[in-house]
């Protein structure tokens, strides 16, 4: 019963802050002087006049707005104001896989490499691998991810040779984009695993485990591990909405026809459909995320319970 009702008040958090995301978008959007037809100067106004009433950006706000919140409840996010027989169901549908495909592999990259990074630099703390760890997480956190993603192409492209410098369709293709969007939430899950592990290593627990003689690779993996991955667990969330968001940039650098493209230009045209439908996108992705994190969390922290309703009034 307990976890029934942390489900079902995770639930209306989530469905309230897309409510109030989707709120927001289209507000500000609605607020910024000019419309998706006023670039074109050489149209006729009667001819722009047609088009707002094909449209409807000529009804009133309110009807707009129920028409969009309608559009967002049913999925059905409307045509795209400057792709002629284009739908924006249609844009995400071919954008999405290709920037989830190198989202997970840059997640994977991060979540792999981070946490042995971590776990070296906690075991080995104060000496020589634990300073060379940290050194290369403090690269991966000043470095932005469209500078090294300039450096690989001129590095392993231009240079060496060994991989492409652009485009989408191999997975050598998809290597240097990967290793140019995990390089921070890489960076932040080492020194988070190994900030977590030097706590957890003083333990009594684990000191007792030490003196029985277990191996420090079984104490590590069935002990520690556990308890010192917690932090890193609720850091998922907002590691995969920066993973999304970062890759906005990486896909233009490197030529990816993902979402990122699509959302840049659908800025730069003022096309409002395109712009509300990818932004309640990735707000989707990101509350979901963050509900997976919280009952994953729930699950390895056996602490997180709803206080009950007695306490309440104690």
């Amino acid at each position: 019963m307990q976890l029934i009702n942390f489900i079902f008040k995770k639930l209306l958090i989530l469905l309230f802050s897309l409510f109030l995301v989707a709120s927001l978008t289209f507000f500000l959007l609605k607020s910024i002087p000019g419309d998706p037809f006023s670039q074109e100067q050489a149209v006729p106004e009667e001819i722009i006049k047609s088009m707002k009433a094909y449209y409807g950006l000529d009804e009133p706000w309110h009807i707009q707005y129920f028409k969009y919140l309608k559009g967002i409840a049913t999925w059905n996010l409307g045509p795209s104001f400057k792709y002629e027989g284009r739908t924006v169901n249609e844009i995400i549908s071919e954008g999405a896989p290709v920037s989830f495909i190198l989202g997970a592999e840059a997640l994977i990259l991060a979540i792999i490499f981070g946490i042995t990074l971590g776990s070296i630099a906690a075991i080995k703390r104060c000496r020589f691998p634990d300073h060379v760890c940290m050194i290369m997480a403090v690269i991966g956190i000043s470095i932005p991810n469209f500078i090294l993603a300039t450096f690989l192409q001129y590095f392993f492209s231009m240079k060496l040779g060994i991989l492409p410098v652009a485009r989408w369709g191999s997975f050598t293709q998809s290597i240097l984009p990967s290793i140019s969007l995990s390089a921070l939430p890489m960076a932040f899950i080492a020194r988070l695993t190994r900030g977590n592990m030097v706590e957890v290593l003083e333990q009594d627990y684990v000191m007792t485990a030490k003196s029985k003689g277990l191996p420090l690779f079984l104490i590590v993996t069935r002990h520690v591990l556990k308890n010192s991955l917690l932090t890193v667990v609720t850091y998922l969330a907002p590691l995969c909405s920066g993973i999304l968001t970062g890759s906005f940039v990486v896909e233009k650098i490197f030529g990816i026809p993902g979402l990122g493209g699509w959302f840049v230009t659908s800025i730069t045209n003022r096309d409002y459909t395109v712009i509300m439908g990818v932004t309640m996108f990735y707000s989707s992705v990101l509350m979901t995320s963050v509900f997976l994190v919280d009952l994953i969390y729930y699950f390895l922290d056996p602490r997180i319970k709803l206080i009950p309703r007695s306490a309440s009034h104690g």
